[in-house]
């Protein structure tokens, strides 16, 4: 198999849902990742953060390999001798009653917002049919029809629709905006915000709006749910994003980095008041909290703890941010982020867009990927050494250099 090869094997056979940087991967391993031809990269995109534990982590692939070999999936028909025990251990890492096991990022997110609306119907009082939801421009929470009703990019929605009701958007990182819309509405019932806007390239928001949100929701009786599918697991410098304002969620929804990148796993967390409003029969999935998911997340949240990813992606997280600020190029227009979440917006250049410096950055040997046109977001495995966070680095600079 040849690059070319994959390429067109691709091009002839697949969906043209994606638009890949031209580079076809075969093998990873820690932070690094290898072409078919041999040639090694930094992988600075981390599957969109679900390998922040690294490619291919041996305990977490052993994990896989030992369950696999003894029981893959029962369904949730029967009780098998794993889920209990995961259930359990998941809870008590992220501090909440009970976890709701599902498969995929969009899977937890709708599994979220039903859970959300049968809360309101039945705890809060909301009339039948008349729960809303308020959520924020520029979000990305997945592709399913129900949460592209909620987006507002036009490439997530557009000849997509009829969309579902059922939903407020109001400016991110805007309390004023939140507020107005629970004072005058008594049917919210929930409030559903990523801590950091990952797709939207990076979007911090400032220093005390989750917190001053989560107190709002609060006030008005609303559930505060945090997407924490990117933000999550480590990523931002601490186990989740809105422990930065010391925020727990309502309702927790993670994905991707639980799995390690290994197997697709997500959960939604909550206490029994809201998730025992979801009586048998009303939600589940076939593969949702089967054996092999229940040991993957388990061992790959203990690799979060045990090798202080947490500590490495703040620390590292600072250097990298202070080492593209001091990028001596015009195109560096604004750096950003937390932890090993970053992003940098590219201003154009002789023509040249954040998508010829990723090109030019994977001819050096960095593999990232740019968002909305003119922002390149940079999130490698937190397991990358100091000594290799400064080689990539090297290389980054060196590819944006270029364009001078």
């Amino acid at each position: 198999m040849t690059s070319q090869l994959a390429i067109e094997l691709e091009d002839k056979y697949g969906a043209h849902n994606y638009h890949p940087l031209p580079v076809v991967l075969e093998k990873g391993k820690g932070a690094k990742v290898w072409d078919v031809e041999g040639k090694e990269y930094f992988d600075f995109l981390s599957a969109y953060s679900a390998v922040n534990q690294g490619h291919c982590h041996p305990r977490i692939v052993g994990a896989l390999k030992e369950q696999a070999e003894k029981l893959t999936l029962t369904s949730r028909a029967f009780y098998n001798d794993v889920l209990g025990s995961y259930e359990k251990y998941i809870t008590e890492y992220f501090g909440f009653d009970k976890v709701l096991p599902m498969n995929t990022g969009a899977e937890a997110d709708e599994t979220a917002l039903k859970l959300c609306r049968k809360w309101g119907y039945m705890k809060k009082g909301i009339p039948e049919n008349k729960a809303k939801i308020i959520v924020c421009e520029n979000n990305f929470h997945g592709r399913t029809i129900t949460i592209i009703s909620m987006s507002t990019d036009p490439v997530a929605y557009t000849d997509f629709g009829p969309f579902t009701p059922g939903f407020i958007t109001i400016p991110y990182n805007d309390l004023k905006s939140l507020e107005k819309e629970l004072k005058n509405d008594p049917n919210i019932a929930g409030f559903l915000v990523e801590p950091i806007q990952g797709e939207a390239g990076v979007f911090v928001p400032e220093d005390g709006y989750l917190k001053k949100a989560y107190d709002l929701c609060k006030q008005y009786n609303v559930l505060f749910i945090a997407d924490e599918v990117q933000t999550g697991i480590a990523r931002t410098g601490k186990l989740l994003a809105c422990e930065h304002e010391n925020v727990h969620p309502d309702i927790l929804i993670l994905g991707k980095a639980i799995s390690g990148g290994v197997f697709p796993i997500s959960a939604v967390l909550a206490n029994d008041d809201i998730m025992l409003c979801i009586k048998p029969g009303e939600h589940g999935s076939t593969f949702g909290g089967n054996p092999i998911a229940c040991k993957v997340a388990e061992a790959a949240l203990e690799v979060v703890r045990d090798e202080n990813l947490c500590e490495r992606a703040e620390e590292l997280g600072k250097i990298f941010r202070n080492e593209m600020k001091n990028i001596n190029s015009d195109m560096v227009e604004l750096v950003r982020g937390k932890g090993l979440l970053n992003a940098i917006v590219i201003r154009p250049k002789n023509g040249k867009t954040a998508w010829d410096v990723c090109v030019k950055m994977k001819e050096n040997g960095v593999l990232a990927k740019p968002t909305h046109q003119d922002i390149i977001r940079f999130a490698p495995p937190l397991i990358i050494t100091e000594e290799e966070l400064y080689e990539a680095i090297d290389l980054i600079k060196k590819s944006i250099l270029s364009f001078e």
